[in-house]
């Protein structure tokens, strides 16, 4: 692994570009030997800069769930990264775009804990009976770092948008809340629309099987660096559908059928 010096500038790299709406350069340019745990380090050392700037960890969010997006990038699990209470809009916010720079929109469940999660043994039903309810949602990415290196034409890795806070930027949670139980979550689907047209369709079942499956990888996942899942977070089960480009005055609408719908506006 990198060293904890490395990593510690590596992170405040990515602090910097956050904070001045700037690109940086994709790590694995400068670090042919980046591996996704020196990603994690870089990651936990970047969250604690904000923590120690004030925010608030409210939840986490799950990404690259689908096998299609993991056979892109090359990696058979999927990644996470930390929901900072900022980074909530309600339903049907205005949202600033100027706060990001490139922003992206994804369809995904959102899983609101009523007891905490800990592996290294946790399974799906551990994760149905520490949900309090589910609802839709819809996560913004946006990334710190090029997606295409302007020299060399190379695209970013896993690693880097493991750094990178696994590319989260905000979430709007809306639709209605049901138990995890009163639903068959593999079968919910919803229809994305961006000012009135369809642009992605999905079913929650696109999410490694069932969306309760990753919150149990990512129990599991935390075990090995003594973290959990406490009770009261939100966490983002993963998307299923593709991101879709963000421009200043799109207006977002998610409809779930029977379990509502969420959305947004960028102004």
């Amino acid at each position: 692994m990198l060293d904890a010096a490395t990593i510690d500038r590596l992170a405040a790299r990515l602090d910097e570009a956050e904070r001045t709406k700037t690109l940086i350069p994709m790590f694995t340019k400068d670090y042919p030997d980046f591996s996704i745990e020196d990603a994690y380090a870089v990651q936990r050392a970047w969250t604690k800069l904000q923590l120690g700037r004030g925010r608030i960890i409210k939840g986490h969010k799950i990404g690259l769930t689908s096998k299609a997006m993991q056979n892109a990038v090359g990696i058979s699990e999927p990644d996470y990264g930390v929901l900072f209470a900022d980074m909530f809009y309600a339903d049907a916010t205005p949202i600033p775009f100027d706060r990001f720079h490139a922003p992206r929109i994804e369809v995904e469940l959102a899983f609101v804990l009523k007891a905490p999660l800990r592996g290294p043994d946790c399974t799906i039903f551990d994760v149905l009976n520490a949900t309090d309810y589910v609802t839709p949602a819809l996560e913004i990415l946006e990334t710190r770092m090029h997606r295409v290196d302007p020299e060399t034409g190379k695209t970013r890795k896993v690693m880097d948008t493991i750094s990178d806070n696994a590319a989260n930027a905000a979430l709007v949670l809306g639709g209605r809340p049901f138990r995890p139980m009163d639903a068959d979550l593999r079968w919910i689907g919803a229809l994305l629309f961006r000012n009135g047209e369809v642009e992605e369709t999905g079913l929650a079942a696109g999410v490694l099987n069932h969306p309760a499956n990753g919150i149990a990888w990512l129990a599991n996942r935390l075990a090995p660096h003594d973290e959990y899942l406490r009770d009261g977070e939100v966490v983002l089960a993963g998307s299923f559908t593709r991101p879709v480009d963000i421009r200043r005055g799109d207006t977002f609408h998610a409809d779930y059928g029977a379990f509502g719908s969420v959305s947004c506006q960028f102004v």
